[in-house]
């Protein structure tokens, strides 16, 4: 082990740590021990009968200042948590209203294509699930609201974003376009 014993007028240091006063019976031990060219007790413990090598330097002429604590990058790995599209992990008031939402409005998914699930809430409180294919347009949404609750069929509203918000205002937009893949789309009546 490398150490370096600096020694400045109003105390020592050993590797950039803290000033140890000379007048402090330990310390002075310590330093007797170095001029008896002897590895000092303090070292023997830290190295644990390992080899020492101590250097040092003569700064009696200066204070004792404490050194810049010098920046350490960090060289570790890093680890990325979640995923760029949050998967929707809530679910459904009941299975019956979901299966409801199904049964009434089918949407036609092609198996070959990726697909994906959006939940609406609607602007009366209930929601609907839904698969879809990513290459769905937002208009395909619409009209699976508009066959699921034909209450709405008469009814004038737009389609939200949850955060950030964003009205979905071009509707020839596919699902992946639109980047609302796997998310929560909120109806609000105009």
């Amino acid at each position: 082990v490398q150490i370096l014993l600096k020694l400045w007028r109003n105390g020592f240091s050993l590797d950039d740590g803290e000033l140890r006063s000379y007048s402090d019976p330990t310390n002075a031990q310590f330093l007797e021990s170095v001029k008896r060219g002897e590895i000092p007790l303090e070292l023997q413990r830290l190295v644990h009968g390992g080899q020492v090598n101590l250097d040092m330097e003569d700064h009696q002429e200066q204070e004792y200042v404490k050194p810049r604590l010098r920046f350490k990058a960090f060289s570790g790995e890093g680890q990325k948590l979640g995923s760029l599209t949050p998967e929707i992990v809530s679910t459904p008031s009941s299975p019956e209203e979901e299966e409801k939402s199904i049964l009434n409005a089918p949407v036609l998914i092609d198996d070959s294509m990726p697909a994906t699930k959006i939940q609406i809430r609607l602007a009366d409180g209930s929601r609907l699930i839904q698969r879809f294919n990513q290459t769905h347009r937002i208009k395909h949404i619409r009209d699976f609201i508009i066959q699921s609750r034909p209450a709405f069929a008469t009814t004038d509203f737009v389609l939200v974003t949850t955060f950030p918000s964003k009205e979905l205002t071009d509707e020839s937009l596919t699902l992946q376009e639109a980047d609302i893949l796997n998310t929560v789309i909120l109806q609000q009546l105009k």
